[in-house]
C-alpha cells in the first residue's frame, strides 16, 4: 500500500538553468544536490555509463519534495512541448501563499503565465498557470478562506 507521495521527478537539460527558479521565485529549500553513483544508477535503470546530478527540494509545508534530475550522459533530443491536454503526467500543482503577489513577482522574471489569477467558481481557491524555465506547467493555487 502507498503510504504517502515521497517525490515529484522533472528531467532537466541543465539544473543550473531550473535551480533559481524553484529555489529563489518560489521559495523552496534546497535539500539535497547529488552526483549519484554510476554503478548504482546504472543497474537501477538498466543503462550504461550514466552520469546524474540530482536536486531536492521542499516546499514550506508538507513532505513531499520536488527532484530535478540532469543526465549529463544520456540528452535527450526530445523537444516536444508539454501539453496540457495530452494523457499521461501534465502539470504539478503548489498550494502558495498570496498568488497575486507571486503572479506579478514571476511576470517581472519574465515567466510566461496561460492566463492572471482566477478564482475558482466555486470560491474556495485562487488559481493561475505557468510554465518552468523548462516548459513544465505548474498550477498554483491559493486556497481562500
Amino acid at each position: 500500500m502507498i503510504r504517502t507521495v515521497r517525490h515529484v521527478g522533472i528531467v532537466v537539460k541543465k539544473i543550473d538553468d531550473v535551480l533559481p527558479f524553484y529555489r529563489d521565485l518560489l521559495g523552496m529549500k534546497l535539500v539535497k544536490k547529488t552526483h549519484e553513483p554510476e554503478q548504482f544508477i546504472n543497474h537501477l535503470l538498466g543503462i550504461s555509463r550514466c552520469q546524474l546530478v540530482t536536486v531536492k527540494l521542499a516546499a514550506e509545508e508538507g513532505e513531499t519534495l520536488l527532484e530535478l534530475l540532469e543526465f549529463a550522459s544520456h540528452p535527450s533530443d526530445h523537444a516536444a512541448a508539454p501539453s496540457l491536454f495530452s494523457p499521461g503526467i501534465t502539470h504539478i500543482a503548489f498550494t502558495v501563499k498570496n498568488l497575486d503577489g507571486l503572479y506579478q513577482k514571476l511576470i517581472n522574471e519574465g515567466i510566461l503565465f496561460l492566463s492572471p489569477p482566477l478564482r475558482s467558481t466555486d470560491g474556495f481557491a485562487k488559481v493561475a498557470f505557468c510554465r518552468d524555465p523548462a516548459g513544465n506547467y505548474l498550477e498554483l493555487v491559493e486556497e481562500l478562506s
